[in-house]
């Protein structure tokens, strides 16, 4: 794993998300390395392949100097706006044991007084360590990636990330703990897909956590990610249903399966459908 510190020139970025004005990333690169990853084109702004998707991070190491003096520009001390912590990184991987980056930010936000909702969306347990920080916030939002309930599965696609039962665990810590919690059952991968049951059983999982709002969505596969996948998951036979996922009929026939099984929950559908973004970066 290549490990560098860089200086960024803005860390407060505007957003092309729609749930996000502003997305602050910490990190260019992710030691998680999920095969499934579209931020994998981020390696062209460091020199980095596709393929190298994994093997590199990239500490922006000002990143709190430049929060804290764009932080003042925001209007209002930003009432109405949403920042993401991380878009194109997950924000507590590896490298903030070391860095304290994304916690470095979450400080500066409440000590700014930020008057928006401060979203994080990852993978790691590391976030339960912030869970004070985090309560300073005038509203926080909390999302866990949840792709599986089988850590053996789960490491087919995100190989370096914290195995998926460690995650809903730290979901449902998180719940308990009072914090505005989601869950991202993103992207829908082969083996969730299989069988209607193997859908249920993540839906089950998630629902014992206590967190009642999910964010369900189709895989992107843009040229990019499926080269890197068929390059790193040959040896997985349910690849063809990626393939199939292209397909517009396809995927309204997963989806009519996911609404008939929402219905036996009291699940809040985020954005009322299960979603589709297919990237052309």
């Amino acid at each position: 794993m290549e490990v560098k510190e860089i200086k960024a020139k803005s860390i407060l970025v505007k957003s092309k998300l729609p749930a996000s004005d502003y997305v602050i990333n910490c990190y260019t690169g992710c030691g998680f390395g999920c095969s499934y990853c579209y931020a994998s084109f981020m390696g062209r702004f460091v020199g980095k392949e596709i393929q190298d998707w994994g093997n590199y991070v990239f500490a922006k190491i000002n990143a709190l100097e430049l929060l804290q003096l764009e932080l003042r520009r925001l209007k209002e001390k930003g009432k109405g706006v949403t920042v993401l912590l991380s878009s194109v990184t997950d924000p507590f991987q590896a490298a903030e044991a070391k860095y304290k980056l994304s916690e470095q930010c979450l400080v500066a936000l409440a000590e700014y007084g930020f008057e928006g909702t401060v979203a994080i969306l990852t993978k790691s347990p590391t976030v339960l360590k912030v869970v004070p920080i985090l309560k300073r916030l005038k509203t926080v939002d909390v999302g866990i990636t949840i792709t599986s309930t089988d850590d053996k599965i789960s490491r087919h696609f995100e190989k370096f990330a914290p195995n998926v039962t460690t995650r809903i665990e730290t979901l449902a810590r998180l719940h308990d703990a009072g914090i505005q919690t989601y869950a991202f059952l993103g992207p829908l991968l082969p083996h969730v897909l299989d069988e209607k049951q193997k859908i249920k059983e993540v839906l089950d999982a998630i629902y014992r956590t206590g967190t009642r709002r999910l964010f369900i969505e189709h895989i992107n596969l843009a040229r990019y990610i499926r080269e890197r996948m068929l390059s790193e998951l040959n040896d997985i036979g349910q690849l063809k249903n990626f393939y199939n996922d292209q397909s517009k009929d396809y995927r309204e026939e997963i989806n009519k399966e996911i609404y008939e099984l929402l219905k036996d929950y009291d699940f809040e559908l985020l954005y009322d459908e299960v979603l589709y973004h297919r990237d052309g970066v």
